[in-house]
């Protein structure tokens, strides 16, 4: 007697796994390595593709500052790729 469908499912994504040779990717700790972008008044961090909108919303909304206030690394970095 077999298992349902769910049990055929585990059992090929083990196999799989295991003839790729490794444990498989997180994609939890890719994006947490990925937050290179930090708030220099509060800390938080955002990811490294994190727009300029959202960051200018964080800075006028939680600190009521402008964008070079907190990210002084972006502001510089987007000034010089104008």
């Amino acid at each position: 007697m077999g298992g349902g469908n769910g049990a055929k499912a585990a059992q090929k994504r083990a196999r799989n796994l295991k003839d790729a040779g490794g444990a498989a990717k997180s994609q939890l700790k890719s994006n947490v390595s990925a937050m290179n972008i930090q708030c220099q008044i509060c800390k938080a961090t955002f990811l490294q593709t994190t727009r300029e909108a959202a960051l200018t919303e964080h800075a006028s909304n939680k600190h009521s500052k402008l964008l070079p206030d907190c990210f002084p690394e972006f502001a510089a970095a987007a000034a010089a790729a104008k």
